[in-house]
């Protein structure tokens, strides 16, 4: 058999190999490229750690200097230690009076003289006219948000607010009861809906149960989103069989169409007569 043959390498005119048109690539690019990737790469790692921190250090002082302040010089834990450590101050000293003052006040309200008294402070505080409202409804915010059989705000829900094709990002705060749900047929639940960038304003709306998408993320991963404006999303995290068949179907222009003819013609039924001239 006859050995097969390498293929030559194309040469110019000159007998020298083909030079390829491709561009060298620049070193300085490549590195200067790689040192800025790397650079951001760190202030995305290291802003929100520090931010953090941060924020979570100025309210541990602001909590520790103010209770410290309030306590009385035979109150204060650094009186009685050497003059070494009292004048250089132990950090925390604050914090640690006012979470074994919250604790015992738990204990003693538990009691039956606690609860008499809170009992005969809350008769008080009722009769108050601009008091009693303030401290009804900051009181029935502490016992929902810290109840651990509350469901407010544990799921986060799609809804189609402020007209037909805009949705929003809303959290279930309950079922609607009262005077609200027994004006309607149907039934009506408790969304909140938050502003962007921030999430602690905003306004509240009663929708019918079937008007409301509930979504996979997490409460944690909608208020991300909310905050940053949709810059932070979360990953869709459902089966691809879930993915390809869209949950709210899109409504066609035909049907845009008949809905604004049919607006247009109740219209003109509830307009009055026109008067003949004359």
């Amino acid at each position: 058999m006859a050995a097969s043959k390498t293929p030559k390498t194309p040469k110019n005119g000159k007998g020298r190999k083909a030079k390829s048109n491709r561009p060298k690539p620049n070193p300085f690019l490549t590195v200067g490229s790689r040192l800025r990737a790397y650079f951001l790469a760190g202030v995305l790692v290291t802003a929100p750690i520090s931010i953090t921190l941060y924020l979570a250090y100025l309210l541990f002082r602001a909590v520790d200097e103010t209770v410290r302040a309030m306590l009385p010089p035979w109150a204060n834990p650094e009186a009685y230690l050497p003059e070494t450590w009292g004048s250089i101050g132990i950090p925390g000293i604050g914090l640690i009076v006012l979470l074994v003052g919250l604790t015992i006040i738990g204990w003693l309200t538990a009691g039956f003289i606690g609860r008499l008294f809170l009992r005969v402070s809350e008769g008080v505080l009722a009769r108050i006219p601009a008091v009693r409202s303030l401290y009804g409804a900051v009181k029935q915010i502490l016992e929902t948000v810290l109840a651990n059989q509350s469901s407010a705000f544990r799921e986060v829900v799609l809804v189609e607010y402020p007209r037909r094709g805009m949705w929003v990002i809303g959290f279930i705060t309950g079922t609607t009861e009262g005077e609200v749900q027994n004006l309607t047929e149907d039934t009506l639940i408790n969304i909140f809906v938050p502003t962007t960038p921030n999430p602690t304003s905003g306004f509240l709306i009663f929708l019918p149960k079937a008007d409301i998408t509930v979504l996979d993320m997490s409460v944690e991963e909608g208020i991300k989103m909310v905050v940053s404006a949709g810059i932070v999303t979360p990953p869709d995290e459902r089966s691809k069989a879930e993915k390809a068949k869209p949950a709210i179907a899109a409504r066609s222009r035909d049907q845009e169409d008949q809905i604004e003819t049919a607006a247009i013609e109740a219209a003109k039924h509830d307009r009055p007569p026109k008067r003949k001239a004359g």
